[in-house]
């Protein structure tokens, strides 16, 4: 019995989780050897209503909720966490779209995305300012009906790949701080922009890339709210996305405890099996423990959020927890398969994927800080 799911959420989640098992767990490693996205598989989740499906139905989505969107990610996490960027991405700029677009602009790509057919990065990160997310420079300035961009964003997922970006740039002067940026939805087939990808250790079949900007011309109907309210936008929806990703990660940690229990319980040494020696046993079932207690508190998250009351703490305890506890379980589970888990395959690509978001979408160190704020207050935590 789980007090936030109910028996729809639940039967949803079975649905998602058969899917999974059935699609998406057995190319797991050859996206990661070509580094290449499924789009057909990208489709049939769309037609499955598997993306997006907190959206409202006139813009493609089944009006569900965040945490039926949990529940769906958590799924296809499990068999792929590269694979389920495609429900990341889709939620977080899904929201942003859905909330500050015009309706003429958001509908026909919301429609797109929810049905998977087009793919949306967010481009924040700059190569100057990785936590410091609002020192952005990449510039915007208004030309008649366009506004003209010049600049960079860099370690954006699926940068070489998206079909569009919600682009955070500088609007005002560099000492308006946040008040100075704003966002754009920029269809990446426009002239002037180049991308390149990187050759990261993880999330191989999504990626990570730069994307530049050489005198980009973008219409001024696609300016996503006000001028100057981007960074206030962008902070918002990383509530939604901060507790996904908790769920996305514990749901690699919890598919890599289930498969060494049942290694460990087979596996015999001294006329014994493994899970019989209490140095085997006993972090498997302290780590089983913490997942269980994390995935609560991302579940949680999403309740508050979607009865519209206060969550950003919590997920930013999300964010900071469950990464980290995510790695420390798969490298466990990994060290207990032994040799066989040190060789090339599941185990080690799990650790590989988990790792980055230590690193991505807000280190531990700013969640944290995140969290004093609001318990102690901004000014008694500043800047």
């Amino acid at each position: 019995m789980n007090p936030y799911l109910d028996e729809d959420l639940s039967a949803l989640a079975e649905h998602a989780r058969r899917f999974a098992d059935a699609r998406v767990a057995s190319g797991y490693l050859e996206r990661d050897r070509t580094r290449v996205l499924d789009r057909a598989l990208m489709r049939e989740m769309g037609e499955m209503g598997f993306i997006a499906p907190e959206l409202p139905e006139h813009y493609g989505g089944q009006g569900m909720g965040s945490l039926a969107a949990g529940v769906i990610h958590e799924a296809v996490a499990r068999a792929d966490l590269s694979l389920s960027y495609i429900n990341l991405l889709a939620s977080l700029n899904g929201q942003i779209l859905a909330h500050h677009a015009r309706p003429e602009i958001a509908g026909p790509w919301l429609q797109r995305l929810t049905r998977g057919e087009a793919l949306l990065a967010i481009a924040l990160t700059e190569p100057r300012g990785g936590s410091d997310a609002a020192s952005l420079r990449l510039r915007m300035e208004r030309d008649g009906d366009h506004y003209v961009l010049n600049g960079e964003k860099t370690s954006i997922s699926a940068a070489d790949q998206a079909d569009a970006a919600v682009v955070f740039a500088r609007s005002g002067s560099v000492e308006a701080g946040a008040r100075g940026v704003s966002a754009l939805l920029v269809p990446m087939d426009l002239p002037g922009i180049t991308r390149n990808r990187f050759d990261c250790h993880g999330q191989r079949a999504i990626g990570r890339g730069s994307i530049f900007f050489e005198n980009v011309r973008v219409p001024a109907s696609h300016l996503l709210g006000k001028e100057g309210e981007g960074f206030v936008q962008v902070m918002q929806g990383f509530d939604f996305s901060r507790a996904l990703i908790g769920l996305q990660v514990l749901a690699v940690a919890q598919a890599a405890l289930d498969e060494t229990w049942e290694y460990v319980a087979g596996r015999q040494a001294f006329g014994k099996p493994l899970s019989a020696f209490q140095g085997v046993s006993h972090p498997l079932a302290d780590f089983e423990t913490q997942v269980q207690g994390a995935r609560l508190l991302c579940l949680q998250t999403l309740w508050l959020k979607d009865r519209g009351l206060p969550h950003t703490a919590e997920a930013a305890m999300c964010k900071w927890w469950a990464p980290k506890l995510a790695y420390d379980v798969v490298h466990q589970c990994l060290l207990s398969f032994g040799h066989g888990g040190y060789d090339r395959g599941v185990m080690e690509q799990r650790l590989r994927d988990v790792l980055g978001f230590q690193i991505g979408d807000g280190t531990a160190q700013i969640m944290k800080t995140i969290i004093a704020r609001t318990r102690a207050g901004r000014e008694a935590v500043p800047a």
